[in-house]
């Protein structure tokens, strides 16, 4: 395995990281409005991902960093060719992080319901756009012979990407409300559990559109490791599990298996990729791999070494922070803190 193989693996890992985690949280703020009947509940809700949200947002600065530096002409085509679409994403992750720091900052029904909106918005934008960019990475996109991106943004806009982008919001909704079920409990938990319950049923149909189209949108069939269709298999499993465990309220196994299915999805994106990183539907002779986007190999060689010291540090701290914050929320909590930052 060389260190451009090594060096695909590694930002393929930041971003199923990323999609795990940030999946809830965005998941949880787009549901904060709909389960949360009153201010008392929506500070419950947010308090579930209050000290992890901007944790969790590491992974994809980690992401964007690595690939900069490992493949700087995938990073170049990527992002001048999504580049509105980026935008849009960076745009609503900041109103979102505004929301959550400022809702508290006034007690008044308007300016509060102003930052919900925000804080809704800021979730489901990004948790829809990210499956239409996904989508066009494994469909292609055109690109030249200098790596440009060739298309417009009615481009990205395909029936095929607009069908991913869907699927992501579903099944990062799902998601947060699977965790809400972990951080909750009376009635919010009960609406969390109803919610999952009505959310796996279009989301389920939605995947399996998405998995029969993508047989002719995408070249994917052959390329998924040595036993073709064993990790999209594990994602049908998987996803399918989720919901036997939400009907017998295991909550936590239902989490695991909401999260084990992003897992599985994005892995199988990734590996179907290989050893592209960019598809050009104008050329196959002009797609980008981890050969001809990488950077030189003794920049991969220092930044290896530089990942190997400070990943798992990382990923310490974070586990440490999500152990720490492990307990439920409640209404008793939020009610004894009235005023207090959220």
């Amino acid at each position: 395995m060389d260190l451009n193989t090594v060096w695909f693996i590694l930002i393929a890992i930041l971003f199923t990281g990323y999609f795990f985690l940030e999946g809830f949280d965005f998941g949880v703020g787009i549901l904060m409005p709909i389960l949360g009947r009153n201010d008392t509940d929506r500070r419950v809700i947010i308090n579930t991902i209050g000290p992890v949200w901007d944790g969790n947002e590491v992974w994809l600065l980690t992401a964007g960093g690595a690939m900069f530096a490992a493949f700087p002409n995938w990073y170049a085509t990527l992002f001048s060719g999504f580049y509105l679409a980026l935008f849009l994403i960076l745009l609503a992750l900041i109103v979102r992080a505004v929301g959550f720091e400022f809702r508290s900052k006034l007690e008044t029904p308007a300016w509060r319901n102003t930052w919900d909106s925000c804080i809704f918005f800021g979730s489901f934008l990004p948790a829809l756009l990210w499956g239409v960019a996904l989508t066009n990475i494994v469909r292609g996109v055109p690109i030249d012979a200098h790596m440009t991106f060739t298309g417009t943004l009615f481009t990205l806009l395909n029936p095929y990407s607009l069908l991913g982008g869907l699927v992501s919001l579903t099944v990062f909704t799902l998601h947060g409300a699977l965790f809400l079920c972990l951080r909750t409990e009376g009635e919010i938990l009960d609406r969390a559990r109803a919610t999952a319950r009505l959310l796996w049923i279009p989301a389920a149909v939605l995947l399996g559109l998405f998995a029969v189209f993508g047989y002719s949108q995408t070249d994917f069939i052959g390329r998924l490791g040595i036993v073709p269709g064993t990790l999209p298999l594990l994602a049908i499993i998987s996803f399918i599990a989720s919901y036997v465990f939400m009907r017998i309220k295991a909550d936590g196994w239902a989490f695991a298996t909401s999260g084990l299915t992003i897992v599985f999805g994005t892995i199988v994106a990734f590996e179907g990729l290989f050893p592209r990183v960019m598809i050009s539907s104008t050329d196959p002779q002009f797609n980008l791999t981890i050969y001809n986007a990488s950077a030189s190999q003794y920049s991969l060689k220092a930044m290896l070494i530089v990942a190997l010291v400070f990943v798992p540090i990382v990923l310490v701290y974070q586990g440490w922070t999500y152990w720490v914050f492990r307990k439920r929320i409640t209404r008793e909590l939020i009610t004894d803190h009235v005023g207090g930052h959220d």
